[in-house]
């Protein structure tokens, strides 16, 4: 286990996990930067136990290993700002959604200044899964990460390759279907209801579809914002695999309009 562990972001996912790592850790989040968010976040970081850190500099001051779990709109820009900080050999392990490219430019940063990038994809929601939800991991050092990542407690990790952008590929092209369905079951449903028989189509797929389609809608009117970004980052993965992005783009606006 690598000395220090710190964690840049502390939103859903952050929280989440730091409330079950038993070692220490120290987080930093944006949020911490502006007036009528830092109270909240200073409660975040005490309600885990965390070091709650008033600049990224402060949280990655010393730490042999980082976890970014910032949004996917951030991601690229965490890791060129944050580089400069980390100690030789760091390991910046990124737990983004974003595109195999965005990661691929955000190793650039982290390895020229003397990091050591990891692509790790979480592939189900975070809740209730929390240290058991499955992992994929790819890079040169994806071995020592999962070593890493055991150490904290994680229990389903898999090494998929060398190379990164592997791992978040298989995210990106995952989440076609699974962001695409909540889309397609938001749009059934406001047509349903406008045409009064949302019982009946809700019967019609079957006994279970009413809880998933409560579960999915509330999923999109929480996390819609995220999801979206998330979405053009297919898109954007979809694009350089010469695959027009047609679904996607739907499932783009559909996740936004429902977060709003």
């Amino acid at each position: 286990m690598v000395q220090r562990i710190a964690m840049i972001g502390f939103g859903e996912a952050g929280s989440a996990f730091a409330g079950a790592i038993s070692v220490p850790l120290s987080a930093y989040d944006c949020k911490t930067d502006r007036d009528e968010t830092i109270a909240a976040m200073q409660l975040a970081f005490d309600k885990t136990g965390v070091c709650g850190c008033t600049s990224a500099a402060e949280a990655l001051s010393g730490a042999g290993a980082v976890l970014s779990l910032v949004t996917a709109a951030d991601a690229l820009e965490a890791a060129i700002a944050d580089a400069p900080m980390l100690e030789p050999g760091t390991l910046w392990i990124d737990m983004n959604s974003v595109a195999p490219q965005t990661k691929l430019r955000a190793a650039e940063a982290i390895e020229r200044a003397g990091g050591s990038y990891v692509d790790v994809a979480i592939m189900a929601p975070v809740h209730p899964a929390l240290l058991a939800v499955p992992m994929l991991i790819s890079g040169a050092e994806a071995e020592r990460a999962a070593e890493v990542l055991e150490g904290l407690g994680f229990t389903d990790l898999r090494v998929v390759g060398s190379e990164i952008g592997r791992a978040s590929g298989v995210k990106m092209l995952r989440s076609i279907m699974v962001k695409g369905i909540e889309a397609l079951t938001a749009e059934m449903m406001l047509a349903a209801r406008q045409a009064g028989v949302t019982d009946e189509v809700l019967a019609s797929l079957g006994d279970d579809w009413s809880s998933k389609a409560s579960y999915n809608l509330e999923r999109m009117r929480t996390h819609g914002g995220r999801r979206a970004a998330e979405m053009e980052e297919v898109a954007r993965t979809l694009e350089m695999l010469g695959v027009e992005p047609l679904m996607t783009r739907g499932t783009i606006q559909r996740q936004r309009e429902m977060a709003q």
